[in-house]
């Protein structure tokens, strides 16, 4: 159910309102995998790679639609708290045509050009085909991925985690009964992987617009053509948040471009600690998500006591599960990387990196509640700021750098210095910008 987050308990409200967010950021995670999972037990190593290499092509992609996604949240929670119900229509009838047009761009794109840029990211002959036909297929349906997304967050923004978690829950689940159908029962190979995937987000799409034309029976919606106003809005939100991702993507490329000098083992071992991590901050992600919808909504009614409250709150909530979280991990460090690798040497440098870089944990998850917060206003080219300083003149440097200095452990080292930097830079803009004067709604 939709919530008003501009009255009521605060650790309240974040904690319930986050934790459908943490379950729905698990399924999004563990979709991919279980695709993948599939395709290699069922089909071949062949067939697994260009999983693997789709997967990674996939990922920016979905890194630019969360991007996207990030501006949904802050416009209408803004909207919510104002309870213009014209404005809110006229909105999403924009955002429609907007990423409809965005979807149908990026999925001729990625079809087209897939091919080159296959070339572009040097995979393996024997690869190409099969990964050639694995992403062509996911860009082609690239439309039902964006569609329920943009249907979830839309919900989140209103106050609602809960039905957004169903819609994913039921595309993991067809992505699970669907893969071994196509897969091996149609035999239709790498190709059933793909058509899996897409049809399991197709059926999340339809069932997500179902739920709406229920829900919402009693109010009119009709798409009409946006005023420019509206896009350009979309636009001057959506594509620095959008940017910000793929900012991120890329700094952690460049990251894994410099383990890969220190050998096979810290290759190996650093993707097996890269697998953990992703899961490891999706609290810290969830509580970010979750402080943007509820500071946008009070910001839109300019309640900055409260705004003020949520971020307090959202710090004492992100220190303590983190610091759990960081205990956990020093703790279980040797063992965690052992579910995905056995080497000893591999195994070494996971274990080393997780019980390092756990010590910083608290550091990234306020990082994530400031720019939270931050975004709220709308704010986004200024957090795609903080985050190209957080990336690429703090975190890239610092550990290239400290990796000349302490060898292997320098990687988790200057990554964790860069956590703490960008935790400060970003404290500060939090305290001292001028966020708070940002206007996103302008008159035509």
């Amino acid at each position: 159910m939709a919530e008003d987050f501009t009255k009521g308990s605060i650790p309240r409200q974040l904690l319930w309102f986050a934790f459908p967010i943490l379950l729905t950021n698990l399924l999004q995670t563990s979709m991919l995998l279980i695709n993948s999972l599939w395709v290699g037990n069922l089909l071949g190593s062949t067939e697994f790679a260009a999983v693997t290499v789709g997967t990674t092509v996939m990922a920016v992609v979905l890194a630019f639609i969360f991007g996207l996604n990030n501006a949904t949240l802050t416009i209408f929670g803004q909207l919510h708290a104002l309870n213009n119900l014209d404005n809110i229509k006229s909105y999403l009838s924009a955002f429609v045509l907007v990423l409809l047009t965005l979807s149908l761009a990026i999925g001729l794109a990625g079809y087209l050009l897939i091919r080159p840029l296959l070339t572009l990211l040097n995979t393996p002959a024997a690869v190409m085909d099969p990964a050639s036909i694995y992403l062509r297929i996911n860009f082609l349906g690239i439309l039902f991925l964006v569609g329920y997304n943009f249907i979830g967050t839309a919900l989140r923004a209103f106050g609602d985690s809960r039905t957004p978690l169903y819609f994913v829950l039921l595309a993991t689940v067809l992505t699970v009964v669907l893969g071994p159908l196509f897969i091996a029962g149609l035999n239709l190979g790498i190709a059933g992987a793909a058509y899996a995937f897409v049809m399991a987000q197709a059926l999340a799409l339809i069932y997500g617009m179902v739920f709406l034309s229920v829900k919402f029976k009693h109010h009119t919606f009709r798409i009409k053509v946006p005023k420019w106003v509206e896009i350009k809005t979309i636009l001057e939100l959506g594509v620095p948040s959008a940017m910000q991702m793929i900012v991120i993507s890329a700094g952690i490329t460049v990251i894994l471009s410099l383990v890969n000098t220190l050998g096979a083992d810290a290759v190996a071992g650093f993707g097996a600690a890269q697998r953990l991590d992703s899961i490891i901050l999706l609290p810290g992600i969830a509580l970010s998500t979750a402080v943007n919808v509820m500071a946008a909504q009070n910001i839109g009614v300019q309640k900055w006591q409260r705004v003020s409250k949520i971020t307090q709150t959202g710090i004492m909530f992100s220190t303590l599960i983190m610091l759990l979280v960081a205990t956990v991990i020093f703790v279980s460090a040797e063992t965690l990387v052992r579910f995905f690798i056995q080497d000893e040497g591999s195994v070494a440098f996971g274990t080393t990196y997780l019980k390092t870089i756990a010590f910083f944990y608290p550091f990234i998850g306020l990082n994530f509640i400031f720019n939270g917060v931050v975004r709220g206003s709308g704010a986004m080219t200024q957090v795609l700021v903080l985050n190209i300083i957080s990336l690429w003149l703090l975190r890239v440097p610092l550990a290239y750098t400290a990796t000349a200095w302490f060898g292997d452990i320098g990687v988790s080292l200057g990554i964790g210095v860069s956590f703490v930097l960008s935790c400060i830079f970003s404290g500060l803009y939090y305290h001292f910008g001028r966020w708070r004067t940002k206007e996103i709604f302008h008159q035509a």
